[in-house]
């Protein structure tokens, strides 16, 4: 049993034939994203789009027989975002990969919401420019994904997020027809910002199908170091130093013990396993001036060593070692992945807090994220085997959750809502705020098809 209509599936199949699949175990796969325990559905058919056209049919079939869609991306998502739930529509989008276009004179790229990350980072600098938004999946995630979650990455501390380079979009609405926003020009005022609206909804007002965004030159040279720390509320001041001294690194990320320990026993790296916190920092302007001053900055706030990388190779590795951070940790258990931003005057705390949080509730958390902008990732581990670990890790998450609230944070900085962190955004936006999200997904979906129940609840 699917849990789709007879007629549904033959009305999909009409136009759309093998791409439409029933069979059990590949549905499987199209069931949930890569957040750990979080709740999820059985899809009643997997739809594999390959143009506008087939999502605009496969929308209007779910609309006339009532039937859920679920956008889909790569599925690597952590805050189960993409999860099914069951009978739905389990759509798709991967094989939409096509770069229609790169501007150079205009320095923007038209892509299909398929097109992983790396491979326009890769066409665009073949054209001497570059697309600066890389979420630590951008070698797998698509930017359809990252521009539903408003996706970050290392470089956000200078560049900014996803939101920042959407240009334009096309989306296919909950009736089946075609919106097209946001313009090609450098500047444009006129209207509401409706391309800004859908960039972070989440699949929850519509199904993008093209994105314009904007690019930019490429670096005029990496230069990186690693500084190791004692203690990581130290590190935690070397970063507010750091902006307080007016510094605009490319990046600055920071690894506590547990991560690095894990990321060494996963890749050796000859990482400093004995240090409480690593801080990674670059600047992408060719200045060695500015390099040696963030250097001084770490030592005075009690940096044991700092590491300048000798050449762009090393300094590569330095990074690489960063973005094993997510497949180290998933060796050591199940993870939830928090994903809290607060004021970077407030980072210190934070980390210094989230240890004692995980003390209290004898919950290991390992701590990476992007310290320059202050979005944080604890990574709480779970034992598989043991239903209290997981009671007590749901615990330690809220506490961690409510922490960088109260810290004058945001529920999530890049990884999204999805179904992880309803009740958190509701929380955090309040009564009127949820009003408001509300009413807007009841004028764009009345029915409420498009991937319901994720980022605030509908009153039933």
């Amino acid at each position: 049993m699917t849990g789709i209509a007879t007629a549904a599936l033959d009305q999909l199949r009409e136009r759309l034939g093998d791409a439409v699949v029933t069979d059990v175990d590949v549905m499987a796969a199209y069931a949930h994203d890569e957040a750990d325990l979080v709740e999820h559905g059985q899809p009643g058919c997997v739809v594999h789009a390959r143009s506008t056209e087939d999502v605009r049919h496969v929308v209007r079939v779910a609309g006339q027989y009532g039937i859920p869609v679920v956008p889909q991306g790569a599925l690597t998502g952590l805050a189960g975002a993409a999860n099914a739930v069951d009978g739905c529509i389990a759509l798709s989008l991967r094989r939409m990969d096509r770069i229609l276009e790169i501007d150079r004179i205009n320095r923007i790229a038209v892509v299909q919401p398929g097109v992983i990350n790396k491979a326009v980072s890769t066409a665009a600098g073949e054209l001497g420019l570059r697309y600066p938004p890389d979420p630590g999946s951008w070698e797998s995630s698509t930017i359809g994904g990252n521009v539903s979650t408003n996706a970050g990455g290392m470089c956000c501390v200078k560049y900014g997020v996803t939101s920042e380079y959407v240009l334009g979009l096309e989306v296919v609405l909950a009736d089946g027809e075609v919106l097209r926003t946001g313009r090609r020009t450098a500047k444009g005022v006129a209207g509401y910002d409706l391309t800004k609206l859908f960039v972070g909804s989440e699949g929850t007002l519509g199904v993008i199908t093209e994105i314009t965004l904007a690019l930019r030159p490429v670096s005029e040279g990496v230069l990186s170091l690693a500084a190791v720390f004692e203690d990581t509320v130290s590190a935690g001041a070397a970063v507010s130093a750091i902006v307080a001294d007016g510094r605009t690194p490319s990046l600055l990320e920071i690894m506590d013990n547990t991560l690095i320990r894990a990321i060494e026993a996963y890749r050796p790296m000859d990482l400093p396993v004995d240090a409480a916190a690593l801080l990674l920092a670059a600047v992408d302007d060719g200045s060695s001036a500015q390099l040696e001053r963030i250097a001084q900055l770490c030592t005075a706030a009690g940096a044991s060593e700092v590491h300048v990388a000798s050449d762009p190779v090393e300094g590569e590795m330095l990074l690489a070692a960063r973005r094993l951070a997510h497949p180290a940790m998933e060796r050591l258990g199940k993870i939830i992945v928090d994903d809290i931003a607060v004021p970077r005057s407030a980072l210190a705390e934070l980390l210094d807090s989230t240890q004692r949080i995980g003390e209290k509730y004898q919950v290991r958390v390992a701590m990476v994220g992007h310290a320059g902008d202050g979005n944080m990732h604890p990574n709480l581990i779970v034992d598989r085997d043991d239903p209290d670990s997981h009671r007590r890790c749901m615990l330690a998450f809220d506490a961690i959750m409510q922490l960088g609230l109260d810290l004058g944070g945001t529920c999530t900085g890049e990884h999204g809502v999805g179904t992880l962190k309803k009740g958190w955004l509701a929380t955090e936006i309040g009564p009127i705020g949820l009003r408001t999200h509300r009413a807007i997904k009841a004028a764009l979906d009345p029915a409420g098809i498009l991937n319901p129940g994720k980022v605030f609840e509908i009153p039933g």
